[in-house]
């Protein structure tokens, strides 16, 4: 008879740095929210291809990373076209460290009306002057779509999982007093039982976990 293994949990395997285990898990929880549906486009000449303009994604690695750098690695050309490869620094606010992603971008060049695009000898003036700038944007986009949803790494793809927070990694990071409270706000069965914990909530209102588990079993009760 084959002998089962027990599988260490992300709690255990994080147990000596819980406290930065679970703040990357709120970082991450954040990025993989869906972004706003008026910052979403529709490419003009893609059908069907949705994407986030570089100004909204500029928005938020200001906002979220408030410190981050663009370095451009190499640059060249690729048939009859442009690319560049750029990596995104930024500061990881779970770890107050400088981490980075790397993304690739590429840019036809635009030829005279008419022209195959292949004849580069029909290259439009300016067409070079145009076209890397544009396979920059196209990298940075790249390397952020590695962030998750709320970058848009999302917007083209089917059957993606949704991002859910680990709950016994967010159950290891409580004190024990904390984790009582926890476990009674998950073992309730009615709201009326729920809004009898309302007053120890309001205690723990410093607790982000706490407050936010109370405020999600109140809404799975309000669609009861």
């Amino acid at each position: 008879m084959k002998e089962k293994t027990n599988l260490p949990t992300v709690a255990e395997l994080f147990s000596d740095n819980i406290e930065v285990a679970f703040k990357n898990e709120q970082l991450n929880l954040l990025l993989n929210q869906e972004p706003k549906k008026e910052w979403i486009k529709t490419h003009p000449f893609i059908k069907g291809y949705q994407y986030l303009p570089i100004d909204k994604i500029e928005f938020l690695l200001r906002k979220i990373f408030k410190k981050y750098t663009i370095e451009i690695l190499r640059e060249g050309t690729a048939f009859n076209g442009v690319y560049a490869v750029v990596r995104v620094h930024y500061l990881n606010p779970a770890t107050g460290t400088m981490e980075h992603h790397d993304g690739i971008g590429a840019c036809q060049l635009q030829t005279a009306k008419g022209t195959s695009a292949a004849d580069l000898i029909n290259i439009n003036n300016g067409a070079i002057s145009m076209a890397f700038p544009i396979a920059k944007t196209v990298a940075i986009k790249d390397a952020c779509d590695h962030f998750g949803k709320l970058f848009g790494s999302d917007l083209n793809r089917k059957d993606t999982i949704p991002f859910t927070s680990d709950s016994k990694l967010q159950k290891s990071s409580l004190k024990p007093q904390e984790r009582r409270l926890y476990d009674m706000i998950n073992d309730c069965k009615s709201k009326a039982e729920l809004t009898d914990l309302a007053l120890q909530v309001e205690m723990e209102k410093q607790n982000e976990i706490i407050t936010t588990l109370f405020e999600n079993k109140m809404e799975q009760f309000k669609t009861q």
